[in-house]
């Protein structure tokens, strides 16, 4: 499938944040095993509520977009295949980073700091990949709302606003001239 010019902002609003997040933990420098346990253990209740919160916030997102499918399919305006594919496109993504975020809160419940058999070497490891799992979740949350926030633009020009030259927009050739407020057309440039 065609990945759009809205999809491709969004997937670059969540990189310049992986790379945000990502550059601050280099900042950090490098750890010891012993300083490494210590930052899991007094990190650990911000990375579960991390983790709750985007699961949360991806299974409101999926949920809305049932909202949304039925806006789009019950207006009178018409709206090209391409929006749902739209839809699709987050719908998919947005299950991926529900799983993932449930998948991290379990990984991260187990007590690794209480074990004795784990090496302190280890920790800077266990440290650093925490620290990883918490900056996808957060880019890839970014961008599930950035291609939210497109499609609803779009079906608020379509939809709310009546534009029908719009890329989404979809009329038959015989509906005569299109006329749209000059005020609507200047909310393209």
């Amino acid at each position: 499938m065609k990945v759009s010019d809205y999809t491709k902002r969004a997937f670059l609003g969540g990189a310049i944040c992986l790379v945000a997040i990502l550059a601050g933990t280099l900042l950090l420098g490098r750890l010891s095993g012993y300083e490494a346990k210590v930052l899991i253990k007094n990190s650990l209740d911000g990375l579960n509520t991390l983790c709750n919160t985007v699961a949360l916030a991806s299974a409101t997102i999926l949920a809305l977009l049932l909202t949304l499918l039925g806006l789009s399919s019950s207006s009178k305006s018409k709206l090209k295949k391409e929006h749902y594919h739209h839809v699709l496109q987050i719908a998919k993504l947005d299950t991926a980073v529900f799983i993932a975020a449930v998948m991290s809160f379990l990984l991260l419940n187990l007590p690794i700091t209480e074990s004795e058999s784990v090496p302190a070497n280890w920790f800077s490891i266990i440290y650093y990949i925490s620290l990883g799992i918490s900056s996808i979740l957060s880019a890839s949350l970014i961008v599930v709302v950035l291609m939210l926030y497109n499609t609803v633009v779009n079906i608020i020009k379509i939809v709310g606003l009546g534009i029908k030259d719009h890329p989404l927009a979809d009329y038959d050739a015989g509906d005569g001239k299109q006329e749209v407020d000059e005020n609507v057309k200047s909310l393209d440039e």
